[in-house]
Formats: C-alpha cells, structure tokens, sequence
C-alpha cells in the first residue's frame, strides 16, 4: 500500500493558477493508477482526473481545458496543474491511488485547500 501526501494549495483569485503535488511512498508505484478528487463545502467528494502508469488521462468536464494531470513516476510523484481557475473550483483536493485491476481506493491523502477569489 502507498502512503499520499500533498502539497500545493493555496489562495489564487480567478483565471490565475495551481499546481498540486502527490507524493507517494512505496516501491510499487507503477502499479497505481493516480486520482485526483475534490470536495467543496457541503458538497459530495467528486473526481477530478486519473493518470495511469501508462496510457491516456480522464477528466471530470467540468475541469477539461483547464487541468492537467501528469506523474514523474521517477520521483513517484503525481500533479494536477490547475489553470484558468474559477470559484466553483474551491475545495480541498485530494489525491487517491487505486491498482489498475481494482476499482477501489486503496489509498488517500490528507487534502491541500484551494482557494479561489472571484
């Protein structure tokens, strides 16, 4: 199992920019495939993007154009580059890892606020 850390958040006003870090422990990296999600204020925790180790990324439409999500899996390491951001985008963001087989969580990090003014 991997232990998720994050790094990151922070306040922006609108249009500017975040990148969020996940570091992952663990010598199984690859076998992971790496999520982000988030959750607002009284609101459900909603997925963001995955990455696997190798292969296409998927995006939540709401953030398509506008997010990236990438990993160093040298550095077992994963991003979400957030751009053009909005105030729906507040929340705190987490980063998740499943196996590629599985379609459940094994693990999650603590969360990394992200603010955005209007």
């Amino acid at each position: 199992q991997v232990q998720l850390v994050e790094s990151g958040g922070g306040l922006v006003q609108a249009g500017g920019s975040l990148r969020l870090s996940c570091a992952a422990s663990g010598r199984t990296f690859s076998s992971y495939v790496m999520c982000w999600f988030r959750q607002a204020p009284g609101q459900e925790r909603d997925f963001v993007a995955a990455v696997p180790w190798v292969g296409r990324t998927y995006y939540a439409d709401s953030v398509k154009g506008r997010f990236t999500i990438s990993r160093d899996n040298a550095k077992n390491t994963a991003y979400l580059q957030m751009n053009s951001l909005k105030p729906e985008d507040t929340a705190v963001y987490y980063c998740a890892a499943r196996r590629s087989a599985s379609v459940e969580y094994e693990s999650w990090g603590q969360g990394t606020q992200g603010t955005v003014s209007s």
